[in-house]
């Protein structure tokens, strides 16, 4: 599971990109315009940007550029037309990981994004394992001992953040801006019911919750 950022003006096919991350329990987001990507880029964290070169206002390459030049590290994919060859050196120049032409297979998209996922978390595909905790990324499946868990989309989100970087508090905020979309409803009691549900599912009767929150700062994992 990913957070993306979808840059595309075309409605149509961001609606399908989207349907089809979605399905891949991805988090998507969308920006229309290259204004509205920075504007995202700025405050909000992602796993990979799906770019396209051909925007209204600012282009796909100067919001690559202007994201790369204020320190931006996430994985670019830029989308280009099939004989915009210019584009794609422009692109790749200017700081885009891969590129893909349009038209394409949405199977050759998540082929393209796992490759890129790859590079920077090496980690992403394999289990993470946490006390009695058993996660599978890849396959959205998660165990406890031998158990199969049943976790909401945004519950396995939440949880393979806070595993990844276990024994790290993060701000109620910080985790907000993690796992939610930007256009969605969200706020710290959103996020409070949503840690109670996920306590209910991963803890032991009477003991401990492996989710601690540190008075006046945050959520961890705790790892003792």
């Amino acid at each position: 599971m990913a957070k993306i950022l979808i840059v595309e003006d075309d409605a149509s096919l961001v609606t399908t990109v989207r349907d089809w991350l979605s399905f891949e329990h991805h988090i998507v987001e969308v920006a229309e315009t290259g204004e509205d990507a920075l504007s995202l880029l700025k405050t909000s964290n992602y796993d990979l940007i799906i770019l396209d070169i051909s925007l209204p206002g600012i282009s796909g390459v100067e919001v690559l550029v202007q994201y790369r030049g204020m320190g931006g590290p996430t994985p670019v994919l830029i989308l280009t037309g099939r004989n915009a060859l210019k584009d794609k050196e422009d692109g790749l120049d200017s700081g885009a990981d891969d590129y893909l032409t349009k038209p394409f297979h949405l199977r050759e998209l998540s082929a393209r994004m796992r490759a890129m996922l790859r590079r920077p978390r090496t980690t992403l595909d394999n289990t993470l394992r946490f006390r009695d905790l058993q996660m599978d990324p890849g396959s959205f499946r998660i165990y406890k001992g031998e158990e199969e868990l049943h976790l909401a989309r945004m519950e396995f989100a939440l949880l393979e953040f806070l595993i990844r970087h276990k024994g790290q508090v993060f701000s109620a905020e910080a985790l907000l801006d993690r796992v939610w979309q930007s256009d969605s409803e969200r706020s710290p009691e959103s996020l409070r019911t949503l840690i109670k549900k996920l306590r209910r599912k991963i803890d032991d009767a009477g003991a401990e919750s492996m989710i601690e929150n540190v008075h006046g700062v945050g959520y961890r994992m705790c790892e003792e």
